[in-house]
């Protein structure tokens, strides 16, 4: 997958030749979702039903999302299981994800990830995943994506977004990076979390004044305790995440020298070639190979020994709004 082009992340008032020119092909993009919408068949299952999506294409922190919604249910004595897509990968599911049978070819990069935290379900079809996890005994469904997609009903409807980068320049695909207007995505969404540190976080209030009224939670991506000591570690890093970028931030506020920082495509393939051509740089630089645990994923369990993971989770600076919707959840029989 490309990585989005800097013309998305404009101001809404100065967006750019290219967004101006691009735009009726937005608005074409807009009006395929809102029909798809409209004419999708909602099944209403007995259990609830968490959808947790986005607004932007491209990583904005859905994953880490997914897996706190997931954890706050089992606090409150669900069995939920996960229902994701399995985006690169080329199950049609339903299959349930198994790390020690599975790869990330086959299943995606996030199902195996997600799988450390809840039980999954990768399904082309959703509702078959759904009827799947069901099957198999779950007291609550959280579904990764699915927002602009009608096949379930949704109990509670989250929307996830970059704190930083906001709704770039409120222009839908190809002309920006939303999958369908604002105001229209939001009007369907239950909680709104915006994840980003305190700057990010009053950046977009200012930004967006006329979203006050929306439930929000405020949360941020921080590096999980291991016990690593990545002060002075010289890192030969490398992501292939929606925003690289931060996790570069993260290593260097860590304490670690960044020796080379590769950016990769969202999903990127980590080709046999490639993982020979880190290690010898990473070896020439006296450097140790640092990835993400979604990248980790992806690497051959061969080479996964060779290489160092930062793990990061969400932390909430505000989180009565996602309580709330969840309490309001029906409780497990």
């Amino acid at each position: 997958m490309m990585r989005a082009p800097r013309f998305w992340l404009r101001p809404p008032d100065r967006p750019g030749l290219r967004a101006r020119l691009l735009s009726p092909l937005g608005r074409i993009y807009a009006a395929a979702t809102a029909k798809r919408l409209r004419s999708g068949a909602l099944r209403k299952l007995d259990v609830p039903v968490v959808c947790v999506g986005n607004i932007n294409a491209g990583g904005v922190g859905k994953t880490p999302t997914v897996i706190a919604v997931s954890q706050e249910l089992q606090n409150r004595f669900h069995t939920p299981h996960i229902i994701s897509r399995g985006y690169g990968g080329s199950a049609v599911g339903p299959v349930h994800v198994d790390p020690t049978k599975h790869s990330a070819a086959f299943v995606g990069d996030e199902p195996l990830l997600l799988a450390a935290f809840s039980e999954v379900w990768v399904a082309k079809d959703r509702v078959a995943g759904a009827q799947a996890a069901l099957d198999a005994g779950a007291t609550a469904l959280v579904l990764d994506d699915g927002f602009q997609h009608a096949a379930l009903s949704y109990d509670l409807s989250i929307v996830v977004v970059d704190a930083a980068q906001g709704f770039g320049n409120g222009r839908c695909l190809p002309a920006g990076p939303l999958r369908e207007p604002i105001d229209v995505g939001l009007a369907r969404a239950d909680v709104l979390i915006t994840i980003g540190d305190t700057d990010a976080q009053d950046q977009f209030t200012q930004r967006y004044p006329h979203l006050a009224n929306i439930p929000r939670a405020r949360a941020e991506l921080v590096p999980l305790q291991t016990g690593m000591p990545w002060e002075g570690l010289r890192a030969f890093a490398f992501a292939g995440i929606g925003q690289p970028k931060k996790f570069f931030a993260t290593l260097k506020k860590l304490g670690a020298e960044i020796v080379h920082a590769e950016a990769l495509g969202d999903h990127a393939k980590l080709s046999p070639a490639f993982l020979r051509r880190l290690e010898q740089d990473a070896a020439a630089a006296n450097a140790q190979l640092v990835t993400t645990e979604k990248d980790a994923a992806r690497l051959p369990p061969s080479f996964r020994t060779r290489v160092i993971t930062l793990p990061v989770r969400l932390q909430f600076s505000e989180d009565a709004a996602l309580t709330e919707a969840l309490n309001k959840l029906p409780k497990p029989d």
